[in-house]
């Protein structure tokens, strides 16, 4: 997940980034619904602006944006969670994504075989095949056991909301090198949960995390000694300062 709030601004503005990743907070519940009701309208605006794009933008600016995309992992993972944001709300609402991806495929090869000047039928499947391997309690019994979960439960786990990974002191994680598919999703994770990542193997790792316990008491026990140094300061300033005539 991009967490950087100050790049360019796109759909979203620097304080909306700021806002959705819990870094401003909102002072009263009004201002809470008024800024997620702008982001929803700027999202669907912003859905609504690719039909221009598509029909207006000229090639040479549509080759632009994508160039560099086999090297740029920042812009393959903002595509992916691009056409993953898609398919969650189009599912959600009770439609499916294959009416939107079948047509949009179809009409883009017909395209692009025009402009070889050839017409051709274009045939589009899309099948999808799911099986349940774990499920949400049980991978945060897991997590509240120290028991090892993959990357992709995590995610899970940090996507659903209901549990908090960094009320633990660690996170044990199998499969951490990737074979799953999810390659490079930890290292993020971990960024995301602001926990320090090592491996202990070559599938293995660990994410240290620092509870709110802990954080409270570290701060209180800086801010106490900011208090002790402070007071010694004062004390020697005294001692060290001659008397005023």
């Amino acid at each position: 997940m991009n967490t950087d709030i100050d790049r360019d601004r796109g759909v979203l503005s620097p304080a909306d980034r700021a806002y959705l990743l819990g870094e401003r907070e909102m002072s009263h519940d009004q201002s809470k619904r008024n800024a997620e009701a702008r982001i929803r309208r700027r999202i669907r605006a912003a859905v609504l602006d690719f039909d221009l794009f598509l029909h207006t933008l000229a090639e040479k600016d549509r080759r632009q944006v994508f160039e560099g995309v086999a090297t740029d992992g920042a812009l393959r993972d903002g595509l992916r969670a691009m056409l993953a944001f898609a398919y969650l709300g189009l599912e959600e609402s009770g439609a499916t994504f294959e009416t939107v991806l079948e047509p949009a495929v179809r009409s883009s090869e017909e395209y692009l075989a025009a402009e070889s000047g050839e017409r051709v039928s274009v045939d589009v499947s899309f099948d999808i095949e799911t099986t349940v391997e774990s499920s949400l309690a049980g991978v945060v019994s897991r997590l509240e056991a120290g028991e090892p979960v993959t990357p992709r439960e995590l995610f899970t786990v940090v996507m659903q909301g209901d549990h908090d990974p960094t009320s633990h002191d660690r996170i044990v994680v199998a499969d951490a090198d990737g074979r799953d598919g999810s390659g490079g999703l930890l290292e993020r994770l971990a960024g995301y949960l602001e926990g320090d990542l090592r491996y202990v193997t070559d599938s293995r790792a660990v994410v240290d995390l620092e509870t709110a316990d802990e954080s409270a008491d570290r701060a209180a026990g800086e801010g106490s000694a900011d208090g002790r140094n402070g007071d010694e300061h004062v004390a020697g300033d005294t001692e060290a300062t001659p008397p005023e005539e």
